[in-house]
Parts: C-alpha cells; sequence; structure tokens
C-alpha cells in the first residue's frame, strides 16, 4: 500500500500518491468513459485512495466521472478534494468555451469567490458527484496569473470577506475537514496566509526536481503556519518525462535554450545514479516533510502504470546535491 501523510493539523491522512482527474475531464483529448474508469480502477488497485477534481475539469464531466467510479465504494476508504471559484452555468452548445477540454459538456465558469459562490459551488460539485460530501475545498486559480493585476484585486476582496467566511464555516461544521488553495504561482499562497491560516495549498509546477520557486520563502512559511503542500505538475508540463527533446513543453510552452540546458544537465546526474529523470521529478516533492502528496494526472491506464513504476525507484541520496546545481530559482 501507498503510505499516508496528515493535511496539516487537521487530522485528515492522503496517500502521498494521489490522483488528479483533469485528465478524465477530457483536457486536451476526448478520453471515452471505459479508459476514464480503467485508469481510475487502476489508480484504486495501486493503493491511492486521494483524488482531486474541478468544476473546471471537463465543464463538470470529471467530476460526474470520479463519482460515478467511487459511488460504490466505502465513504471512509478514500478523500475527494474539488475546488472553489467558479460557477457552471448552462449554454447553448454554439456558446460553450474552449478551456482546453475536448467535448466538454455544455456550460461556461463564471468566477466567483464570493460567499454565496463557495456555498453554491460545493452544493453543485456534490451534485455532479453525486456524493454527500468531500473532504477538502481548493480556491481555484485566485492570483494575478490567472486573473490580471487588477481583476485579482476585486476577486482577492471577494475571497477575504465572504469566500473564506464561507469555507470556516463549512469547515467548522464539520462539512469538510480542510481548506486550501488550488494555485499555479507562489505568491498568491505568501499574501493569502498573510491574511488568514489555510490547511494546505494544491500547488503545480512550482516545486520540482527542476523550479524550485516555491522553496525561497514558501517551504517554510508552510512549516512554521502547519500548512501542508500537495505538489503537481512535478513534471513541469512534460519535460521531466520526456527529457531534453526538441519542443519539449515547460509551463505549457516550448522550452527556451536555459531550460533544455538545465534538464540535460538533470538528465546527465540521473544517468550516473542509476535511476530515471522521471523518477527523481516523482520523489523529490516527498523529501519534505511538508510535502503531504504528489498529484499526478491522466486518463490512459499505461501512463498511470509507467508513473507508478517511477514511484518505485530508489533515488540515490548523493544523487540530490548534484540536481541542486541545475534547478531554477526566482
Amino acid at each position: 500500500m501507498i503510505e499516508t501523510r496528515t493535511i496539516g493539523r487537521t487530522g485528515l491522512d492522503v496517500t502521498t500518491l494521489s490522483f488528479g482527474c483533469a485528465g478524465i475531464g477530457n483536457l486536451y483529448r476526448a478520453v471515452s468513459r471505459e479508459d476514464a474508469e480503467a485508469t481510475l480502477a487502476m489508480a484504486w488497485g495501486a493503493g491511492i485512495r486521494y483524488f482531486d477534481t474541478a468544476p473546471r475539469y471537463g465543464h463538470g464531466l470529471s467530476e460526474r466521472r470520479l463519482g460515478d467510479f467511487l459511488r460504490d465504494k466505502p465513504s471512509d476508504a478514500y478523500v475527494v478534494s474539488t475546488k472553489v471559484g467558479r460557477l457552471l452555468k448552462p449554454v447553448p452548445e454554439n456558446e460553450v468555451p474552449d478551456y482546453g477540454f475536448v467535448d466538454p459538456l455544455p456550460f461556461r465558469a463564471d468566477y466567483d469567490y464570493s460567499y454565496d459562490g463557495v456555498m453554491r459551488s460545493l452544493e453543485f460539485s456534490l451534485a455532479r458527484l453525486g456524493l454527500n460530501k468531500v473532504e477538502i475545498l481548493f480556491v481555484h486559480d485566485i492570483g494575478a496569473l490567472t486573473h490580471g493585476a487588477e481583476e485579482n484585486a476585486r476577486h482577492f476582496r471577494d475571497l477575504m470577506d465572504g469566500g473564506m467566511k464561507a469555507l470556516d464555516e463549512l469547515k467548522s461544521a464539520g462539512v469538510i475537514k480542510a481548506v486550501g488553495l488550488g494555485v499555479n504561482e507562489v505568491e498568491i499562497c505568501l499574501e493569502t496566509m498573510a491574511r488568514t491560516p489555510i490547511d494546505c495549498i494544491l500547488l503545480a509546477g512550482r516545486y520540482t526536481l527542476l523550479d524550485r520557486n516555491a522553496e525561497a520563502e514558501l517551504l517554510a512559511r508552510c512549516a512554521e503556519a502547519g500548512t501542508s503542500l500537495i505538489i503537481g505538475g512535478v513534471f513541469n508540463s512534460g519535460i521531466l518525462a520526456t527529457g531534453a527533446k526538441p519542443g519539449a513543453p515547460f509551463n505549457y510552452e516550448p522550452a527556451s535554450e536555459d531550460i533544455l540546458e538545465r534538464v540535460r544537465g538533470l538528465e546527465a546526474v540521473a544517468q550516473k545514479h542509476g535511476v530515471s529523470l522521471g523518477g527523481a521529478a516523482m520523489a523529490f516533492p516527498l523529501m519534505s516533510p511538508v510535502v503531504a502528496s504528489v498529484l499526478i494526472g491522466t486518463a490512459k491506464p499505461s501512463s498511470l502504470e509507467r508513473n507508478l513504476d517511477l514511484l518505485k525507484e530508489t533515488v540515490p541520496a548523493a544523487a540530490w546535491p548534484e540536481f541542486e546545481a541545475f534547478a531554477l530559482r526566482s
């Protein structure tokens, strides 16, 4: 079985390997219901018991598929997180926005970080899941990276003035067990933590073997506050899985020559110590006690199987200091 770690000071345990459900919401490509179920079944069979989804993923499709899979499982056997900050609204088929999901459900997503928005978002998510509980609610994509500085200031006020009150009430009432952020940038994490306590942060791509932007300040702040990290994007969009191939993606764009050179260095260190680059990338975040789980997302059983095999690799202790020379720090 996969080991577990506790989320902050909540007493909620999650498996150190978790499953991200964007892929089963048809991220970038259409996925059949059968393939989605087969991938979830493989994750379950491997011992993964923490699943993360969001209204955005397939405009609700991911939540529906995950809930269908979990419905006959013992409710105390798994942990689910979903997200708030967007409300889905039905639209005609020809008005469905392109958020990067293929053949999504016919909805658009409107940002809403208010008290009522958070309460409605949870209610709608539970209905799509067909479940009567989720354990973790993440505030999704708050921050200037998503909204721009001016718009984010407005959304952040809504969150601080209302949304966080709703989340605190839900946690105090025992409806949820943990509150967090689901973001791709470090700055908004520090800004939020300066204003209000949170239990966990799902941080994508900013604490990896290559990208160490979270290292300078956020890790220490999390340790001090008792806030756990769940790390997504451990392959930085793919380059730490494929290696420094021409056109390899880093943060959803073709990697620059500087990034390619750094990854070549990481590859050389991995080869020297007899491990794969992907295996080192999977293992790296869990070296920190602040990290509760590493989130992997796919909709292909074969891809999940490869990632599970990577997790079995043992990275020699001597390799870690050598990787440091090629890390990207802000």
